[in-house]
């Protein structure tokens, strides 16, 4: 695959041949033998450029005046205007005064930003042949009488390219006009409270996620009380919905300081075992300012030494029924330290510098409480938010497992766990155990470069995945099923084509961060967009945009087949992960239109279906 920087179609600012000036210009095509970019002028003029002359819109300041560059021809007239007289200097026969002269030069470089200023280029319409990766790409277009260009494509102001953002002035009028914003800018400070305050309207503009303060506040009082009722009912003899609500236990039977100290130290356990010099270290994704976070990837390490350390108390006598018989208590332990390290990392992150907020963070303190503030809350070389994300909740979801396994056991006075337990424990165990050994994949979700660490994070990765991901071997303790081989023959192929389609997708879009020239990808299809990455439109991604979700559902689904189809209650646990992966696509979707712009809908149109192939 050749490697360019530039897209097809992308506006971007290129060098006049033999000055230093640079304009904007839409690229053409781009000739990987040689290496040259044929771009096109706003007069008309079709030239052919190195890479190094060209630099996106982005690398030019932006001007509050909204001045542009003209067109070469435009500009030359410009110039020889400017020889004259210069237009930040007075004639010498004025007697003016000195805020009088001031005045007027402003007016004059306003009057010649108005003079020189041009209309948006446009864009072509999506009709034309483009090849990516030396193979043609026809894009189907609206028939339309012959008419203008800017008749054919009308872009919205969200995703046109504004060409009067930048201004290519000589050096004097750039002081002057520097000079002038300046003095602006001190006028508008001395205006309203709502003028002068820049993160209150960003505030108000920026769209909140999750149904925003109303809706956070909703699933921060509604998740911890369902999570309770959830476990009560599955504990009933008869757990149908019928029997909703549960008899509500007492409070001894909700609450125990012995419970809480145990789930303390199992937290700061894992603790030291990620603090432990073991495991390579990486670096995670640049951040606003250039920096790059270093991480250890030890949680495989980790989880080996909690097995030894698990099997040890076995050996030893420990009765881990303590944690089936106690499982309520524990979750509300796990409730209440995830609610005071939510309030931590709130109060912690007011005093952090504005660059290392998260984007999702709105300036309205309940929904900032809820979607976290601080992107990446560090202490020392301890990072709060990576630590969780694996460790304590995923590492807890297998040792849950485990003791439903022997709970099972005792309860139902059998020598061997069942089938159905069996399968559960094995597929989930196969998961974290995936996720442990490609730890470093993480490093790139929405969770890590994205979303701030406060209570949605907290919560999920301390009580909801270790107490709510565990909940069909918690069923099966007191409604065992017992499974024919043609039966479990049949789970486990679906449980091995989920984990097929989710651990493939992942492995080729990893391998392809990492290296996109590998020989071993030549053969995939790509789209290169105007950040200089490109999107994978074959392979697994080229089958649905988000495959790995997909093989997740699969998996999913055939965690809850163990449990029969006495009740819907195991299948709690599909149901909810589908409407969490339509969301977090949603999002994504979202994320990547606003970052990729017109490649991404090049690739929508590439392929089609989100999730589901021919449903969604």
């Amino acid at each position: 695959m050749p490697s360019r920087k530039f897209a097809d179609g992308e506006v971007v600012r290129g060098r006049w041949p033999g000055s230093s000036l640079y304009y904007e210009v839409e690229i053409q095509s781009h000739d990987s033998n040689s290496q040259l970019y044929i771009v096109k002028y706003k007069d008309g003029t079709e030239l052919e450029l190195k890479e190094n002359d060209i630099k996106p819109l982005t690398s030019f300041r932006q001007r509050k005046s909204g001045s542009s560059s003209s067109s070469p021809s435009r500009r030359r007239g410009s110039r020889s205007r400017s020889r004259s007289r210069s237009p930040g200097r007075p004639p010498k026969s004025s007697r003016r005064s000195v805020s009088a002269s001031h005045q007027a030069d402003i007016k004059e470089i306003k009057k010649e930003i108005l003079e020189v200023k041009l209309t948006p280029l446009v864009l072509k319409p999506f009709g034309n042949s483009i090849r990516y990766n030396g193979e043609p790409e026809i894009i189907e277009r609206n028939d339309v009488p012959h008419k203008s260009l800017q008749e054919k494509l009308h872009l919205s102001q969200e995703t046109s390219y504004i060409s009067t953002q930048y201004s290519l002035r000589p050096r004097k009028e750039e002081i002057k006009l520097k000079e002038t914003d300046s003095k602006e800018e001190k006028v508008v400070t001395k205006g309203p409270a709502s003028l002068r305050t820049f993160d209150s309207t960003v505030t108000k503009m920026k769209e909140l996620e999750f149904g925003g303060v109303p809706g956070a506040c909703c699933l921060m009082l509604g998740l911890p009380v369902f999570l309770v009722m959830l476990l009560l009912m599955c504990k009933q003899k008869d757990p149908s919905l019928l029997s909703f609500p549960p008899p509500l236990p007492t409070w001894y039977d909700l609450w125990e300081n012995r419970v809480f100290g145990a789930y303390l130290l199992w937290f700061f356990l894992q603790a030291l075992f990620y603090l432990l010099p073991v495991g390579k270290v990486v670096e995670g994704t640049p951040l606003i300012d250039g920096r790059r976070l270093k991480y250890r990837i030890n949680g495989f390490y980790a989880f080996v030494l909690t097995s030894v350390v698990i099997g040890a108390s076995y050996f030893w006598g420990v009765e881990f029924r303590y944690v089936y018989d106690h499982f309520l208590q524990f979750a509300l332990g796990a409730i209440v330290f995830s609610v005071a390290l939510s309030i931590y990392l709130y109060v912690r992150s007011l005093k952090v510098p504005r660059n290392e907020l998260s984007l999702a963070s709105s300036g309205n303190a309940v929904y900032d409480f809820f979607i976290g503030r601080e992107l990446n809350p560090r202490v020392g070389a301890f990072d709060l938010k990576y630590f969780c994300e694996l460790r304590p909740g995923l590492i807890g979801w297998v040792l849950i497992n485990l003791v439903m396994l022997l709970a099972e056991m005792k309860v139902q006075k059998r020598g061997a766990p069942s089938l159905a337990m069996i399968l559960v424990n094995s597929f989930q165990f196969l998961y974290v155990v995936d996720a442990l050994w490609n730890e470093e994949a993480v490093l790139t979700t929405m969770d890590i470069i994205h979303d701030g660490f406060g209570f949605m994070l907290a919560f999920g990765d301390l009580v909801w995945v270790p107490f709510i991901y565990s909940f069909q071997a918690f069923y099966l303790v007191n409604h065992p099923n017992e499974l024919s081989w043609p039966v479990v023959s049949v789970i486990i192929a679906l449980k091995l084509c989920g984990y097929a389609i989710f651990r493939c997708a992942n492995s080729q879009k990893n391998a392809f961060r990492k290296n996109p020239m590998d020989p071993r990808l030549a053969h995939l299809k790509t789209i290169h967009t105007s950040t200089g990455k490109n999107l994978l439109v074959s392979g697994w991604w080229g089958f649905v945009r988000h495959p790995n979700y997909l093989g997740d559902l699969i998996m999913a689904l055939a965690w809850s087949l163990p449990c029969g189809f006495n009740h819907v209650l195991p299948y709690f646990y599909v149901t909810y992960f589908t409407i969490l992966l339509i969301h977090r696509e949603a999002r994504d979707e979202h994320h990547c239109k606003k970052k990729y712009g017109l490649a991404w809908e090049k690739y929508c149109q590439r392929v089609p279906y989100r999730i589901f192939p021919y449903v969604y």
